[in-house]
């Protein structure tokens, strides 16, 4: 075991794969400087900056220069700072990344994996803290991977490194620097599978990326009282393991999903349907979902820590489908 942090578990993965394949590599503002968070530090001086290029700051123009050289035969990683500003670049990644290989009659692969940050609570404001993450499983064509752990970031990245088509890899800013212990012999996470983070009989809480912690601090808290809480982490949200989370909610009969995104039209709501449609029987009570209020992320600390959901939140949502 080697105790590392989840940014570091990025970077790591990032730089085996530079070492392994001359046609890995990375473009983004400042990345040969490290990037703003460190994840690609030390990249520049190993390989060069003609595979650590910095670009201008135009979201833009670095994901239609990634496009072409995915289709020429390259394999870029590109590093876009914020997720709020991926809106920049939606034409280039949704009109044309998602749909060469579909258009091209399956000719065409562009083998991209584009890493974001989103996520609140280092008091960014509204345009620097959103989770948007909602918005790009809408898109046919783009896998969207939301590791909530190191170890889980390292396999996921390995996976999205390997994909032959694009992945966008969405980071949660405020778990990067969470040191944990990670197994040497850990290898690629495949997409698609979840993860049972801690097993239960009573609740069954679907929890994306930083919820995942929240919701087992939630698990410990409620277990005091003989509640026993079932956290899954998807890991991946397109493609979606949607056979763990019905298999938790046959032997739970209560589910609650929480993420950090704002509820209204979140992710979490499409969880919902699928669990209803597949398992509407099997449910005692009214599916409880966790989730930021709607309305933008405030910038002042004391709103933004009331803005954000966490634990107390996910104690409550429990509470409620118990009856409680």
């Amino acid at each position: 075991m080697t105790e590392t942090t989840y940014l570091e578990a990025i970077r790591t993965t990032l730089a085996d794969a530079m070492r392994a394949d001359p046609r890995v590599l990375v473009l983004g503002e400042d990345v040969a400087e490290g990037g703003p968070w460190g994840a690609t530090a030390g990249l520049a001086e190993e390989f060069g900056v003609d595979r650590v290029r910095n670009t201008p700051i135009s979201e833009a123009a670095i994901c239609g220069v990634a496009i072409g050289a995915a289709q020429s035969g390259l394999r870029p990683v590109v590093e876009i700072m914020f997720v709020d500003f991926l809106t920049l670049a939606l034409d280039q990644l949704v009109n044309q990344a998602a749909k060469a290989h579909f258009m091209s009659g399956g000719q065409l692969q562009v083998p991209l994996v584009l890493r974001t940050q989103g996520g609140a609570g280092q008091r960014g404001g509204a345009q620097h803290s959103q989770s948007l993450e909602a918005w790009l499983t809408h898109v046919p064509g783009l896998k969207v991977v939301m590791p909530s752990t190191a170890v889980d970031a390292a396999g996921l990245f390995a996976s999205a490194l390997a994909d032959p088509n694009p992945v966008v890899f969405v980071e949660n800013k405020t778990l990067y620097f969470r040191r944990e212990q990670v197994a040497d012999d850990h290898g690629p996470v495949p997409f698609g599978r979840a993860r049972v983070m801690r097993a239960g009989r009573d609740v069954t809480v679907v929890a994306l990326s930083r919820l995942v912690s929240e919701a087992l601090a939630a698990a410990d808290e409620l277990a005091a009282e003989g509640i026993d809480v079932e956290v899954i982490d998807p890991r991946t949200l397109v493609p979606l393991d949607l056979e763990t989370i019905v298999e938790s909610v046959r032997r739970t009969h209560r589910l609650v999903v929480a993420h950090e995104a704002v509820a209204h039209g979140g992710f979490g709501a499409e969880i919902v349907a699928q669990v209803q449609a597949a398992a509407f029987d099997e449910l005692d009570s009214p599916v409880e979902r966790v989730g930021a209020p709607f309305a933008p992320v405030p910038f002042s600390p004391p709103l933004e820590d009331a803005f954000l959901p966490g634990r107390g939140d996910v104690v409550g949502a429990v509470r409620a489908v118990l009856g409680d």
